[in-house]
């Protein structure tokens, strides 16, 4: 017998963060004994009176939002990091170490229409969004070293409000996730003289077995090491630190490439498809970064429908992430979908 990828489970390297994840194809064979959920229900108003998010509304500590015509950004009204914790640490044994953290957290309103997501937004709002989310990142980049950008979208995500939004964090420290991708793209960069998902990139076109849409400057990816069923990469084709970075034509780019892919994704299962996403870009602290390259991660969670999620957890939790789906095959069904959302055909 001669080893198959697309039949034998395997497991799989990601240069990013140096992990791996388990591959095991032969399981989509079994049938499905999971859990099974009804379909979310997706009939929300234009305007909801009762959000907190939607124009000219009263937020939780009495403040009320302008009646914002495009994007509206405040301060989180419960944020998890403050800007005047005062500095300390706690280290009395090896194994008990605590160290204050300062920063500020941000929600960004993608539209004052309550009933839209992403990619039922026109290009040009959306290319509204991306230039906030650089405004964001030159902003709050001169005080904090890290800032993450993110969406969770959908209840499915832990979403506490159906209002299209997502939130800017800055921080003092570098998260763990951004530090291990620091780590290996240094490590890549001081191998090769060249950033790590610019040569990625450029292989993924050249092989386009899991590109999913790309255009002149950006290009969608299932990537090879993939953990969640419908994950995605989206990298410029161009090396670039951070989204401020990005050019006029490429972000005119970049709204045109995240309606198509999003639109893919609502597209599957036709159903407003949840998942978490945020960018990656190099640290704002002034310091060398040229082995770093801008990308953004989208994690989904459904599986095989509507209402069949993919969980992290036992051996994933204790031993390492596996998936059944190959993203090779994960790939071909979203290459298959139109890029014009289902609401609109």
């Amino acid at each position: 017998m001669t080893f198959n990828p697309a039949d034998h489970s395997h497991r799989r390297y990601n240069p990013l963060t140096g992990e791996w994840v388990i591959v095991a194809p032969h399981r989509t064979k079994r049938p499905w004994q999971g859990q099974i959920e009804k379909p979310p229900q997706d009939t929300r108003p234009p305007y909801d009176p009762k959000c907190y998010l939607c124009p000219g509304n009263e937020r939780s500590n009495g403040e009320h939002n302008p009646n914002y015509q495009n994007t509206f950004v405040f301060r989180n009204d419960f944020s998890s990091l403050l800007f005047d914790t005062p500095e300390g640490q706690i280290a009395p044994q090896p194994f008990i170490r605590a160290e204050s953290e300062q920063g500020v957290c941000r929600v960004m309103c993608f539209s004052p229409r309550h009933d839209l997501t992403l990619p039922e937004m026109p290009v040009d709002d959306i290319r509204q969004v991306v230039d906030v989310w650089a405004e964001q990142i030159a902003d709050l980049g001169q005080t904090y070293r890290w800032v993450q950008i993110f969406e969770n979208k959908g209840a499915m995500m832990g979403c506490s409000n159906p209002h299209p939004h997502g939130q800017i964090w800055g921080q003092q420290s570098l998260p763990n996730e951004p530090k291990k991708e620091d780590a290996n793209q240094r490590a890549y960069f001081e191998e090769h003289g060249r950033p790590l998902l610019s040569d990625y990139v450029h292989f993924e076109l050249e092989q386009q077995e899991r590109v999913i849409v790309s255009n002149e400057h950006w290009v969608a990816v299932v990537p090879y090491w993939a953990m969640w069923p419908f994950e995605t990469l989206l990298i410029p084709t161009r090396h670039i630190l951070r989204l401020t970075d990005v050019t006029r034509s490429e972000r005119d780019a970049l709204a045109a490439i995240l309606k198509r892919l999003l639109s893919k994704y609502d597209n599957m299962f036709e159903v407003s498809f949840p998942y978490s996403m945020g960018w990656h870009g190099a640290p704002t602290d002034n310091q060398n970064y040229d082995h770093w390259q801008l990308h953004a991660h989208f994690y989904p969670p459904l599986l095989r429908s509507a209402t069949v999620k993919k969980f992290m957890v036992g051996y994933e939790m204790l031993g390492e992430p596996q998936r059944d789906l190959t993203p090779e095959q994960a790939a071909k069904r979203l290459q298959d979908l139109s890029d014009v959302h289902y609401k609109m055909g």
